[in-house]
């Protein structure tokens, strides 16, 4: 059976959709995009009432949020609790945060990434998350601690989320602090590390967002899977059933042809490892335990890669050796 192509793993930054909150797992209960969403106006958005953090009030500790005060607004409430210095956020951009969320009426939590020490990613898009949030933090800063409270058209809409104990009245109140953005134009920031093998590609360290130039040796190609930093970040190790959102390149050994890049191209990739298993099995092995927020190095021999079932039309022959160049941005 012919693998799929390298391309399909690929997904363009303002089509992707995300799972929805949580850690990626298919049982998650938390903003997950609503079956409902649609191409409406953008709501009104007030000042209030919301509830009051009364415990956890610091930018990244779990917070404590009071029940609702009274009746909640018809319209989408928004109040920036800290203000963050980092760049505005903008819609189709994706972001890091953590977030608790519950309901306004009882005060029951739903939902929160604190417990999990797993911060979400996901995109700003429609489809990809409630309207709630997509509208409340569109030019919010990160580094900012954002509180809003969702009427339930925009959230969960009329059907509400049963599975998170969610009914079709529920206004919901989150707390959200944003971490992290990512857009086109995003690198890897980590500390360059020398490259001392002469028998190996040498890549480029620049971080503005443009394709890493890569020379390769006129040697024969190691017959061995190869992963090395070339900017060694300070995130979390990958874990092999994680999703990560990067920005990669693709080159064939034999002649240094680019098959296959997102930098420059104003889209970002966004695969599982356990599923890269199946397309490029090296690819997902080299990106295993590397840190978030690195540029890696990965050279992927025949039979780790395509072997002797490439994919048609283009530069990857039978036998090819393949090179990688991979920003790791975020993980999921």
């Amino acid at each position: 059976m012919r693998r799929r192509s390298l391309l399909l793993a690929a997904v363009p930054a303002g089509l992707v959709t995300l799972a929805g909150c949580g850690d990626g797992s298919s049982d998650s209960s938390g903003a997950e995009a609503s079956p409902s969403a649609s191409a409406s106006p953008p709501p009104k958005i007030v000042d209030g009432p919301l509830p009051a953090i009364t415990a956890g009030k610091k930018f990244g500790e779990k917070p404590t949020v009071a029940k609702g005060p009274g009746t909640p607004s018809k319209n989408l409430a928004v109040r920036t609790v800290i203000a963050g210095g980092g760049r505005p956020v903008a819609e189709n951009e994706f972001i890091r945060a953590d977030y608790l969320g519950q309901i306004w009426d009882t005060g029951k939590v739903f939902d929160n990434s604190y417990d999990r020490k797993r911060p979400l990613v996901m995109q700003l898009a429609q489809g990809s998350i409630i309207d709630g949030w997509r509208y409340a933090l569109q030019g919010k800063r990160t580094g900012s601690r954002v509180e809003i409270a969702v009427p339930p058209a925009l959230g969960y809409g009329a059907g509400g989320n049963p599975q998170a104990g969610i009914k079709g009245t529920d206004t919901l109140v989150f707390v959200i602090d944003l971490i992290e953005s990512f857009n086109s134009r995003s690198s890897a920031k980590g500390t360059p590390v020398p490259q001392t093998d002469a028998a190996l590609p040498e890549v480029g360290t620049g971080t503005d967002g443009k394709p890493p130039k890569v020379t390769i040796p006129s040697a024969a190609p190691p017959k061995k899977l190869v992963s090395r930093y070339v900017l060694e970040g300070d995130g979390p190790a990958l874990k092999a059933d994680q999703t990560v959102l990067c920005q990669f390149q693709g080159l064939v050994w034999d002649g240094g042809k680019t098959f296959e890049r997102t930098y420059g191209s104003g889209r970002l990739s966004q695969f599982s490892l356990k599923q890269m298993q199946e397309v490029v099995k090296g690819l997902a092995q080299g990106l295993t335990g590397k840190k978030v927020g690195s540029r890696v190095l990965i050279v992927v021999p025949p039979e780790l890669g395509y072997g002797d079932n490439p994919p048609s039309g283009g530069a990857i022959k039978k036998g090819s050796t393949l090179v990688f160049t991979v920003d790791i941005l975020a993980a999921m």
